[in-house]
């Protein structure tokens, strides 16, 4: 459904999607984020995070960055997809990158972290207004 095309880009960008419905958010105020919710499987607490487009966020002893956020163009079926860098970073062990690739808010299992202890799902790609709410 969707093929990157990282040959032309520099590494650090995420791959482009083949989806020609799939655009950045429309500018607006406030900064491009990905709504995300992740799981802890030891306490079973789930919690609703913003991750801002371009910068890492934490989740327990996650790093999360989001290398880009799309939504569908408006006369196609709602769908918000996310290109999800999550690295491991325990205390007194090396990081470990655990997932680099699209993520979509249709359909988590499509592309999914494997973690004994987390969970992480996209949510939707939207504007955040003034300072981002806080996360764990």
């Amino acid at each position: 459904m969707f093929a990157g095309t990282a040959a032309a880009q520099a590494p650090s960008e995420p791959p482009r999607t083949a989806n020609v419905n799939l655009r950045p958010i429309p500018d607006g105020p406030g900064k491009r984020v990905a709504e995300l919710q992740g799981l802890d499987k030891v306490t079973a607490r789930t919690q609703r995070f913003y991750a801002p487009v371009g910068e890492a966020t934490r989740f327990g002893t996650l790093s999360i960055t989001v290398g880009d956020c799309l939504v569908n163009v408006p006369e196609a079926p709602p769908e918000s997809v996310a290109y999800l860098t999550i690295v491991d970073n325990k205390p007194g062990q090396a990081a470990e990158k655990l997932f680099a690739g699209w993520m979509f808010a249709s359909t988590p299992s499509l592309s999914a972290l494997d973690h004994g202890v987390y969970d992480v799902r996209v949510l939707s790609c939207t504007m955040a207004q003034g300072s981002s709410p806080s996360s764990r």
